[in-house]
This record gives C-alpha cells, sequence and structure tokens, in this order.
C-alpha cells in the first residue's frame, strides 16, 4: 500500500465547476487514507459557489469569499518557505484551467513594489516554443500547449496519452526552459524560467507548492539586484499546456 500524499493547506483557486471537483476529490483522497491535509480553502468571490452549495463547511475545509488576485496576494505575500524536510509538507495551490496567469500577476506587483523608480512592465515572449497551440492574450500572455486535440476533462497527463492512445513524448517544462536557453545565446538578458509546474498530486488534483511561487519570487528579485536591465520568464505550465510571460525589468537608475 502507497503512502498517503501529505500536504498542509491546500488552496483550490475557484468554487465552480472544477473547483467544487478538487476539493470533493481531496475528501474522497482523505477519507480513504491517501491524502492528509489540515485543510482545504477554497477561493471564490460568490459565497454561494457551487462548491460551497454542493459540499458545505466541514472542519477541515474553509471558504473564502474574495477575488482570487486579492486573496493570492495575501497569501504569499506573508508565506515562508516550509521548514525542512519540506518534502510533502508544504502548502499547494489548485489552479483552474479557466483562471488568468495569477502566479505572474503576482510576481509583477511584487516586482513594482520592490522598485518603485525602476520600469517594470510585461514584454511580448518572443521566440518559438515549438508547440502545436501557440496564442497570444491581450495580456501578452502566451498560451501553449502540445495537444492540437481537445484533451479528456480532468486528465492526469499520463505516460501513455489517453487522447492519441501512445506514448506521451513531450514535457513543457523542457519546451520553456529550452525558449529561454535560446533567448540567451541570442542576446537576450533572459533569466529563469520561472516555473510552476502543475502535476498530479492524488485523485486527480494537479497542485503546485506556494515555495515553488516563493522561489519565483526569489529569482526575479535575482534578476532586479544586478542593477542591469532584465527579463524573467515566467511560466505556470503542465506537462501539455502552459502560460507564459515575460517580466521585464529596466536598469537601476543613476544615483544623482
Amino acid at each position: 500500500m502507497s503512502e498517503p500524499v501529505v500536504m498542509r493547506d491546500v488552496v483550490v483557486v475557484g468554487g465552480g465547476c472544477y473547483g467544487t471537483f478538487y476539493a470533493g476529490q481531496l475528501t474522497k483522497a482523505k477519507e480513504r487514507g491517501k491524502a492528509r491535509f489540515r485543510r482545504v480553502v477554497v477561493v471564490d468571490r460568490d459565497p454561494a459557489c457551487r462548491a460551497r452549495v454542493e459540499l458545505g463547511e466541514a472542519p477541515d475545509r474553509a471558504f473564502v469569499v474574495r477575488e482570487w488576485g486579492d486573496y493570492l496576494a495575501e497569501l504569499l505575500g506573508g508565506a515562508a518557505p516550509a521548514p525542512p524536510p519540506a518534502t510533502g509538507s508544504q502548502d499547494y495551490i489548485v489552479p483552474s484551467p479557466l483562471m488568468p496567469h495569477l502566479m505572474f500577476q503576482w510576481l509583477l506587483a511584487r516586482a513594482r513594489e520592490r522598485w518603485p523608480g525602476r520600469a517594470i512592465d510585461v514584454a511580448p515572449v518572443p521566440g518559438e516554443p515549438g508547440t502545436p497551440y501557440d496564442r497570444t492574450g491581450p495580456d501578452r500572455t502566451r498560451y501553449v500547449s502540445f495537444a492540437d486535440w481537445i484533451c479528456p476533462t480532468h486528465c492526469i497527463e499520463p505516460a501513455v496519452c489517453p487522447a492519441i492512445g501512445s506514448a506521451r513524448t513531450w514535457e513543457m517544462g523542457d519546451a520553456v526552459r529550452g525558449l529561454a536557453e535560446r533567448l540567451r545565446a541570442a542576446g537576450e538578458p533572459v533569466h529563469g524560467p520561472a516555473l510552476f509546474v502543475c502535476r498530479h498530486h492524488v485523485f486527480g488534483v494537479g497542485t503546485f507548492a506556494v515555495d515553488a511561487v516563493l522561489e519565483g519570487d526569489a529569482m526575479v528579485r535575482a534578476a532586479g539586484e544586478t542593477g542591469s536591465a532584465a527579463a524573467v520568464l515566467v511560466g505556470t505550465i503542465s506537462s501539455c499546456h502552459g502560460a507564459v510571460n515575460l517580466l521585464r525589468i529596466g536598469p537601476r537608475p543613476p544615483v544623482p
């Protein structure tokens, strides 16, 4: 029998159909001895969201009525890395497939707070990641995917792709890291990538660790502290899909 997945708090982004499914699956995993956690926190601006109506309150389940970005800014701004040994004892975030690139937005806001006298902006992501699906949104988020088909709902991205019935030969993390390396080779001052990788954790629920977001913030800080113009490639990804942005930091102003 495999050991249960051990977590601290698990933040589910959104209380709609996806969030209801994820929160429900976490409860089932705990009841069957496959997961241990302090609580699941479902965040939605609707006080009567579907998850609250269908699942209800519980000693290990809480609902927060907030905008996602506001809640995550408060959560991450006060977060500290998990004490060692960190494996399995971290806080986790369960993203929604329909959410904006919230982790990048937090890093962007943090950079602007940290360096109010420097130009901090979102630049178009240059280069070619080599994915069949590649679209850029109006906010300059580049959405990429290795799937040029409709994926099964709640796919956990196993080694054998259920959509095509053969081995999954791709990994989005490799593609984004390769893109960053090519940009640096072309002379772009690109740091990273800072990647928040959503992996199947338990019972069909994909997560990434809060610690990974804090590491991304440290990467942005290190890039800015060089004092030179810099950029950090940031992605929230799974094995097959991703949202990627380029956070550009202007040079430190000269001392008068």
